[in-house]
């Protein structure tokens, strides 16, 4: 199911010309430990003004948003959450702005799915997403998805994480992906 609807998705964005990667817990399960995940997260290579576009295209996966108002709530979350009610999963897509997310998306990990390249965040951008969410589940991905590949690009990391330790010194990105390590 996921697989199928990953692959439609993903082929319907690069159809459209909409950049894109997959993140979340279907990115951690390649690169880490199967576990139990009901959504999928995509994060665009676009901002808000390519909604009008993503609500017409979404319509030939086919997924439903969820959101009454969604111009609203997509405008005040930068998420269009949807639903492809054949399968009842929920694809939520996060609009970028950042220069972090914009090359975290060219740095991204081709997969084939279903005869389809499908652009996965790079294990070292699933690494620092979770370090940002900074959640027990995240910290135990993370020392999954480490075991699993050792070779991880650790100054990529590193220097992304004191980028967002720059505006937020208070939330320690750096030491907290250094205590995981260990």
């Amino acid at each position: 199911m996921f697989k199928e609807l990953i692959s439609t998705t993903g082929k319907i964005l690069d159809k459209n010309n909409i950049p894109y990667m997959i993140i979340g817990g279907q990115a951690v399960l390649l690169y880490g430990e199967p576990r139990m995940t009901k959504d999928i997260d995509i994060t665009l290579g676009a901002d808000t003004e390519k909604l009008p576009h993503l609500l017409d295209i979404i319509k030939k996966i086919p997924l439903k948003p969820l959101p009454e108002n969604t111009m609203a709530f997509v405008h005040k979350t930068m998420v269009l959450p949807a639903l492809h009610n054949k399968t009842g999963i929920r694809v939520d897509f996060i609009f970028s702005f950042s220069p972090y997310e914009r090359e975290a998306i060219k740095h991204g990990k081709k997969v084939k799915l279903n005869g389809v390249n499908i652009n996965f965040a790079s294990v070292e951008d699933v690494i620092i997403h979770k370090i940002i969410a900074d959640r027990e589940r995240d910290r135990e991905d993370i020392r999954t998805i480490v075991l699993k590949n050792p070779d991880i690009n650790k100054n990529y990391i590193i220097k992304w994480l004191r980028e967002f330790d720059k505006p937020f010194p208070e939330k320690h990105f750096i030491d907290k992906f250094n205590a995981v390590m260990k």
